[in-house]
């Protein structure tokens, strides 16, 4: 895996009115004048939010970061403010749906033309490399099938052209990877996953370039997609402890994925720590560790795959990832269920899969958990 020099701490800074050890909650509509000029009004400016951003900045080695309302506000946000009607995107189609169909269903009603790259047409990177597109968004690590994305190549790929690239780095994490140092020119998260890291906020962050960020953050206060001061509190205070949750994640899930891919019950693991997993060897290059998440198809259809979740006792079934518990899901009914069959059939994305957020409880409970479910199909 990638050596790095990178820091993963960030500095707490003490609150320059009190004193306070930390960041204070300022949970206020407005600031009076003259004295609270700089802030005006909370959808604008604010303080606490103003100190998430310094944090994730420093995390992602930016010399500017934004927080949203939400991850899908970042990743709306930031597209809008580099996009316009006649503009070329290039997408690949192994991605969070939402966020597939905000490009191919909003933006493209609006006159963005939207080029999605999906199995049995020219790659991603092979697509970058031969024609011109305006902007590149992917996600480094996909949603659900963790395809890794060799984010050096494509970066590269798309300055030669003059082409923008926004990288959706929620499963890496500043701490397995930051897009920036291979080029990127925005690094975005949905903070509510790996970030605030306990399944409790709703919230959304990118950084990148000044002159980015900047026309980002004007369009932030336009659109609205504000993040809530104490939801900003709530993400500092989930990023102190960033570092040792990916630790134990990337332990886990290392752990749960070899003794998924054993399994009798099990057809297929997806997990880029694996030896098996068709890109190990880009994950190797580009990452610092694997990631808490493990996809895997177990024997049989839609039916198996629920009667798997549903016979868990410690992981919970639910629609979300990156917390400190374990959480599974099934993507053809819950986080892809938007996408037709055909479409997902076409993906790889197929009615037996699961994918499991790997938490930091002990391995050892997570694998018999998983035994014991498995063994009842």
């Amino acid at each position: 895996m990638k050596s790095s020099d990178q820091t993963s701490s960030v500095k707490e800074d003490l609150d320059e009115a009190t004193g306070a050890i930390t960041t204070p909650v300022y949970m206020t509509t407005a600031f009076a004048f003259p004295k609270g000029e700089k802030y005006r009004y909370s959808r604008e400016a604010n303080p606490t939010i103003d100190e998430l951003n310094k944090k994730v900045a420093e995390l992602e080695g930016a010399p500017t970061a934004v927080s949203f309302s939400s991850g899908m506000g970042a990743i709306s946000t930031v597209s809008l403010s580099l996009l316009k009607p006649g503009s070329r995107v290039l997408v690949h189609g192994d991605m969070f749906a939402r966020t597939l169909n905000f490009f191919r269903g909003f933006l493209a009603r609006f006159g963005v033309n939207v080029v999605v790259s999906e199995p049995g047409t020219p790659s991603f990177l092979e697509r970058l490399e031969s024609e011109k597109y305006d902007l590149a968004f992917f996600e480094s690590v996909s949603n659900p099938l963790l395809r890794v994305m060799d984010v050096r190549e494509i970066c590269s790929a798309a300055a030669d052209r003059g082409t923008l690239t926004v990288v959706d780095a929620t499963f890496a994490t500043p701490i397995n990877q930051r897009p920036l140092e291979y080029g990127a020119s925005v690094s975005l998260h949905s903070a509510s996953k790996y970030i605030a890291g306990h399944n409790d906020v709703i919230a959304g962050v990118a950084a990148g370039r000044s002159d980015i960020m900047d026309e980002v953050d004007r369009l932030r206060r336009s659109l609205g997609t504000s993040l809530d001061p104490h939801a900003a509190y709530m993400v500092i205070r989930g990023m102190k402890t960033l570092k040792l949750r990916m630790d134990a994640v990337n332990s886990n899930a290392l752990s749960v994925a070899r003794f998924l891919e054993a399994h009798p019950k099990v057809k297929r693991v997806y997990y880029p720590g694996l030896s098996s997993h068709v890109d190990h060897d880009i994950a190797r290059k580009v990452l610092k560790g694997f990631g808490g998440v493990v996809s895997f198809e177990v024997e049989g259809g839609q039916k198996e795959a629920l009667d798997v979740a549903s016979r868990l006792r410690l992981i919970v079934t639910a629609q979300t990832l990156g917390g400190v518990n374990s959480v599974i899901s099934h993507p053809a009914s819950m986080t892809h269920r938007s996408l037709s069959r055909e479409e997902r059939v076409r993906l790889g994305i197929s009615d037996s899969l699961l994918r499991l957020s790997v938490g930091i409880e002990g391995a050892e409970d997570l694998i018999a958990d998983l035994d014991q479910a498995l063994s009842s199909i």
